[in-house]
């Protein structure tokens, strides 16, 4: 896994962004668009930033191993380049990053999405394949003029140098993204404190407050926590929602994207408040997003977590980001309840994971039945089970 990481960062721009694919061109016809589109052996657009968080756990895990191969000190650099590059030409008007593309966000055509993508025109230039539907059924996945306008969107960056100062007619703020930023950035502060310098140098996997850096990553956490608390909470829902930095307008519909958040509640354990005393929600807003997430909209209404509210009018229990199930999203949100102290919450996200095997490890799953959707054999499935099942602690940041 550290190999794989340091592969995806020997692709990095050179303005810092980490491309959300790095792609095989033995292989470009299994993905669409592909190396082709983008004239580039990556693609120009990005991913939610775990990767810091993500190098953590698994220095973590093999602390040893990692101090041998110099992990932390091949990684810290380009991601911190990483994180600089989207609180530099990302920042939106509120200080936070803003997606270019619904690709970005991880949750393709979540109803957060549907006003700003209205004004895209539903045409491009770009014969559109769809590999995708060798793996599932048309009503899994957006439809032909959906994704017209992804790929309108995807010529516009792509004509426009991938320049993130040339308007496009897309640039959302999205809670989940930016919720994985400051657990990234804690993360960060971590690698910084057992790294003799921050800067380089091999890694003695020991916290000997060397680490300069530190402080700064913990302030930038507690900032980005602070403008969602500002900008992005919404009471009447009991989450946190998407803001269109076009318009400077809240996009006022209850996701998962919304209740990411948890990780940064604080509590034992918790990415936030425990670590640094000032990554956290403002007070009370933990129990709320509980309170939404165990009600009728989400884990109260049936046994799985999908992805829009069920009383959501989009929703839909087979439609891709529209209502079915994650095990990527449920994972997260295990983590946060876990590291509150939640079990009896922990315990029936786990029960989404129990139906990975028998439905051949799914893409997603019917909200409702656990029924398979979309791709099978899917490996973060896969990888997200043997996690959710085999660990009894939360996989959160430990404290350094």
């Amino acid at each position: 896994m550290r190999g794989r990481l340091v592969t995806l960062l020997d692709a990095q721009w050179p303005d810092g962004r980490v491309p959300q694919i790095v792609y095989d061109v033995e292989r470009d016809d299994d993905y669409a668009p592909g190396a082709e589109f983008w004239r580039s052996a990556t693609s120009g657009l990005v991913q939610p930033p775990v990767h810091a968080w993500a190098a953590w756990l698994v220095h973590c895990a093999d602390p040893a191993g990692s101090a041998r191969e110099g992990f932390l000190a091949r990684v810290y650099p380009r991601l911190a380049r990483w994180h600089e590059y989207l609180h530099g030409p990302r920042a939106g008007a509120v200080g936070l990053p803003v997606t270019k593309h619904p690709w970005e966000t991880g949750t393709d055509n979540s109803p957060l999405w549907d006003a700003a993508l209205a004004h895209v025109p539903p045409e491009a230039r770009t014969a559109i394949r769809r590999p995708d539907l060798r793996h599932a059924g048309t009503g899994e996945r957006p439809g032909s003029r959906d994704y017209r306008r992804y790929y309108r969107l995807a010529e516009a960056y792509r004509d426009a140098g991938c320049a993130d100062d040339v308007p496009i007619g897309f640039a959302m703020v999205c809670p989940l993204f930016t919720s994985v930023l400051a657990v990234s950035e804690l993360a960060l502060a971590r690698m910084a404190r057992v790294l003799p310098d921050a800067g380089g140098g091999a890694t003695s996997g020991i916290d000997d407050g060397a680490g300069g850096d530190a402080g700064a990553h913990e302030a930038t956490a507690a900032r980005v926590v602070a403008s969602m608390d500002e900008h992005l909470w919404d009471d009447d829902l009991g989450l946190y929602v998407a803001l269109d930095d076009t318009t400077g307008g809240p996009v006022r519909r209850a996701t998962v994207n919304g209740l990411v958040p948890l990780l940064l509640a604080g509590g034992p354990g918790a990415a936030g408040a425990a670590a640094t005393g000032q990554a956290a929600l403002e007070p009370g807003r933990a129990e709320r997003l509980l309170t939404t997430l165990t009600g009728p909209g989400f884990l109260g209404g049936g046994p799985f977590l999908p992805s829009t509210a069920r009383d959501d009018p989009a929703f839909d229990s087979a439609l891709y980001w529209r209502g079915p199930a994650w095990f990527n999203t449920s994972w997260l949100l295990l983590q946060a309840v876990r590291a509150m102290g939640h079990v009896d919450v922990a315990a029936q996200l786990l029960e989404h994971f129990a139906v990975a095997a028998p439905e051949a490890f799914p893409e997603y799953v019917d909200p409702g039945t656990g029924a398979g959707r979309g791709t099978r054999q899917f490996s973060w499935t896969a990888a997200l089970t043997l996690d959710a099942l085999l660990s009894t602690e939360t996989t959160m940041l430990p404290e350094p």
